[in-house]
């Protein structure tokens, strides 16, 4: 659907809204304006939703409200801090809408700048252009920077919606007012037409490159016009049409072609009605419907009539779209599926610097900004095509087109969203934090879980350093799961420390620290059963044991803390009986020898 709203006839200024139904060529009205309106803005916002802003109705406007294509219906929002008329909205990326310079009553023209937030439904104060303007032009570039240029003025300058300023952007060739701006598939800009600031009209247009921030003069049009239009073709070119002529108070109805390639104008077709200060809608299946305006001969017009470019294919060869992925997020991937994605032929003239063209190329198009992009395939076949991760555009209603050979096929519209903000994890929790004492090595402790605001995120886990993380190296992660790597007695530690790291897709990271319990386990009993012997020949001790322990016999002759030595080598052995036969030479004078088993946990 595309819709007109508003306006002004011989009959003073509108409220009214109506709808045109591309596949059958009528009109249908729909919901009413709460204020009349003209010489104001309309935005279709990424929620399908329309904001029009300002206007003159009785007196200049600062109100504006919203249509819901969805009822049909009109409701206020937030009204602007400047009441303002022919100024200029833009759909910034972020959603947005910037709304720059303007004329009225109390301030004449316009320098300031405020910011529409669809989501708050009100208006903030943004950084002021260098210039006052009115009949100015707005283009948001694919940096995502917004070009305004003329306004009664040769120059231009650029807003940086990250930093809320304004810097200046060059100079055009001639002062302008109601000249048109579109951008250009190769991103620069085509300035065109308009008047001085004496009234006389232009046929002169320039190029503006983001690239180098310059201006450089292009072919000239056929006609000098002013409050034309221009619209950006299925085919790379621009349509320019109709005009007003201030000198004799005439309208256009003549029409031409800019070439990006050859930077040069032809003459097309003639509209059947002479037109200025009309609307011309791009529509899905590449026509350019142009509907009312103000004829200077025979006054407000209510006719509409559609442009074919006519690219002279057949029809039988053209692509059919079926179905598309929508709503589309940045950064997906798009899936189309249809008929005739393969070429009836190679499309190349068969000499070795020809490449064929018989496979689908997909371009998006902004609906707003006219800001184009082509998609890399996945893969494709004759009745299908997957693309790479979609980047490039601003979020918005976007216009889907298949071309095969160079043949544009049946389009579709599909929303484009932002990619949802990635939020950090919050949380991190370890199903269980008890081991018994005497596991072997790589027992499962428990499993980790994340709590994090975003729902459907996949995590990683890590032991990191830092606070806390003092008894890392005894455990490991697989998984999501912990594991121990040491077989840990109670009786000789009981607690250990961890410092875990939790990291989402989005490589955001939450950490903490957590502490492991050994819980102590009945062991069998650790007792001498049997002791005797000369020391001298031969002194036997046998005791019971277990796995897991070393064991060393120290003697003592005072039972003094400092006066016991070990004797013996170290015994290790599986559950069951150790007997230790060893020699101990007496030493002259003693009359007693006190012998200890020890036991200590092996790590």
């Amino acid at each position: 659907m595309c819709w007109l709203r508003g306006g002004y006839n011989s009959n003073g200024r509108l409220s009214s809204t109506e709808l045109n139904n591309p596949a059958t060529g009528t009109w249908t009205t729909t919901g009413v304006m709460s204020t009349t309106r003209t010489w104001h803005t309309a935005t279709l916002l990424p929620s399908g939703k329309v904001l029009v802003a300002g206007g003159y109705g009785n007196g200049f406007l600062s109100s504006a409200e919203l249509y819901d294509p969805a009822l049909g219906t009109w409701t206020a929002t937030g009204a602007m801090s400047t009441a303002r008329g022919w100024h200029t909205a833009t759909l910034l990326p972020n959603g947005k809408v910037l709304v720059a310079g303007g004329f009225n009553s109390t301030s004449d023209y316009l320098a300031s700048a405020e910011m529409y937030d669809p989501a708050t439904g009100t208006w903030t104060a943004t950084g002021p252009m260098g210039t006052v303007r009115r009949w100015h032009t707005a283009t948001l570039l694919p940096n995502g920077k917004v070009l305004v240029a003329g306004g009664e003025s040769n120059s231009a300058e650029l807003y940086d919606p990250a930093a809320g300023t304004w810097t200046a952007a060059g100079a055009m060739s001639i002062s302008r007012y109601g000249h048109m701006a579109t951008l250009l598939p190769n991103g620069k800009v085509l300035v065109a037409g308009g008047g001085d600031n004496n009234g006389t009209l232009a046929a002169s247009a320039d190029l503006y490159d983001p690239a180098t921030g310059t201006w450089t003069a292009t072919g000239t049009m056929n006609i000098a016009r002013r409050w034309h239009t221009a619209t950006l073709l299925p085919n790379g070119k621009v349509l320019v049409a109709g005009s007003y002529n201030g000198n004799d108070d005439i309208s256009l109805a003549s029409a031409e072609l800019y070439d990006p390639a050859t930077g040069t104008w032809m003459t097309t077709g003639a509209m059947s009605t002479a037109r200025s200060y009309h609307t011309a809608t791009l529509l899905p299946n590449g026509k350019v419907l142009v509907a009312g305006s103000y004829n200077y001969s025979s006054g407000a017009l209510a006719s509409a009539e559609l442009y074919d470019v006519g690219l002279g294919f057949n029809a039988a060869w053209q692509p059919q779209l079926a179905t598309f992925t929508s709503p589309l997020v940045l950064g997906g991937s798009l899936a189309l599926t249809g008929s005739r994605f393969r070429g009836i032929s190679g499309g190349s003239g068969g000499n070795t610097q020809d490449s064929p063209a018989d496979y689908p190329v997909v371009q998006l198009r902004n609906v707003e900004s006219g800001q184009t992009v082509f998609l890399l395939p996945t893969s494709w076949s004759a009745d299908s095509f997957t693309s790479a991760a979609v980047s490039g555009l601003p979020p918005g209603w976007t216009l889907v087109t298949v071309f095969v050979n160079g043949i544009p096929g049946t389009s579709g519209i599909l929303q484009l969203t932002a990619a949802p903000t990635n939020h950090a994890p919050t949380n991190l929790a370890l199903s269980n934090v008890t081991v018994p004492e005497n596991q072997p090595l790589g027992t499962t402790v428990g499993t980790l879980t994340t709590t994090d605001p975003d729902a459907g995120n996949t995590f990683t886990y890590t032991l990191v350093a830092g606070a806390g993380d003092t008894d890392n190296a005894a455990f490991t992660i697989v998984g999501d799961n912990l594991l121990t790597t040491s077989s840990f007695n109670y009786e000789a530690r009981s607690s250990y420390s961890i410092r875990l790291r939790v990291t989402d897709q989005g490589g955001l990271t939450f950490e903490k620290v957590i502490t492991i319990h050994v819980t102590d386990v009945a062991e069998a009993a650790f007792k001498i059963i049997e002791s005797g012997g000369d020391p001298a020949t031969g002194f036997v001790i046998r005791w019971t044991c277990e796995a897991g322990y070393a064991y060393r016999v120290n003697y003592s002759e005072t039972l003094a803390a400092g006066d016991w030595h070990e004797i013996g080598p170290v015994q290790v052995a599986n559950n069951g009986e150790v007997s230790l036969t060893f020699t101990d030479p007496w030493v002259a004078g003693k009359t007693r020898r006190f012998y200890m088993v020890v036991r200590t946990p092996l790590q």
